[in-house]
């Protein structure tokens, strides 16, 4: 029998988290952070399982899934506001130390608790999470720094494409051998919570500030050198967002990093994900106790 997934709701500094959490709470911890356009429901599969032998938490990052979802004038929408709400959601659940799981927007959270307190991360696993610019694959990282750099009428147009049904569905079969293993019931799901009114303009400042997650990548990159830390990562090496380049690149400050390629895309567990669990599994069984 699958372990039970509950789904909570907290209060983190006034706002809503919403996160879903299985497993025994005294088991080491994985924590799994999600990307963009998506939520937790991304890691709906993966909890289960994993979570026969760790604790396994995945909150929804504020402005995205089930979590609250404030007007721009009361919430900052950067990075590192992100970084903070899921910090005090995981000093609520009395969490400390645990190996993490980032994709896309996950993956620059993630970086940011490494920086702050790198001996709470006992591993990492990165499924198209990037921490170098060789991941960014042209033309879609060229107009997300276009309108970083200039907002305004002109940068922003084209940039509003990602947040479109077409689009949407796109970074899901994108580069997936087989689409029919995907659900549609995911970019449903994603472009109902896109499509909130104000949602577009949080989005939009969230791409303004995406410039300092590439700031902060020499930071990273010495962390990555003076803490070894052990480093799994599974890719979707078909993705157009971040390439196959970023994962190799890990080798460049962790020799050790664990590096597989897997044919899919950006959401990579939509078609692979006994392959992810197998090597996560796998992975972590001798990386933590």
């Amino acid at each position: 029998m699958a372990p039970a997934v509950h789904h909570r709701t907290t209060t983190v500094n006034g706002l809503e988290v919403f996160y879903r959490h299985a497993g025994d709470p005294k088991a080491p911890v994985v924590l799994l952070l999600h990307g963009f356009p998506t939520s937790s429901h991304m890691f709906r599969h993966l909890i289960p399982a994993l979570a026969d032998r760790y604790h396994v938490i995945a909150p929804d990052h504020i402005g995205f899934g089930q979590s609250a979802m404030p007007a721009l004038q009361d919430f900052p929408y950067t990075f590192d506001a992100l970084t903070e709400v899921t910090a005090g959601l995981l000093q609520q659940v009395d969490i400390d130390r645990f190996a993490m799981y980032v994709q896309d927007y996950g993956a620059p959270i993630g970086w940011r608790f490494a920086l702050q307190a790198p001996d709470r991360i006992a591993a990492i696993i990165t499924q198209n999470g990037n921490a170098y610019e060789e991941g960014f694959v042209k033309p879609f990282w060229d107009g997300v720094f276009a309108y970083a750099q200039a907002p305004g009428p002109d940068t922003e147009a084209p940039i509003r494409g990602a947040l479109t049904p077409e689009i949407t569905r796109w970074q899901y079969v994108n580069g997936v051998a087989d689409p029919s293993l995907v659900s549609p019931d995911n970019w449903v799901h994603d472009q109902a919570l896109l499509d909130r009114p104000g949602n577009d303009e949080i989005q939009l400042k969230l791409f303004r500030d995406y410039p300092t997650n590439v700031d902060l990548y020499p930071q990273v990159h010495q962390y990555f050198r003076d803490s070894r830390v052990p480093l799994l990562a599974v890719w979707g090496a078909n993705d157009e967002i971040f390439g196959p380049a970023g994962a190799e690149a890990f080798r460049q400050d962790l020799p050790d990093a664990e590096i597989h390629l897997i044919e899919s895309g950006h959401f990579a567990l939509e078609s692979h994900l006994e392959t992810i669990t197998e090597h996560i599994r796998d992975f972590l069984a001798r990386v933590i106790a």
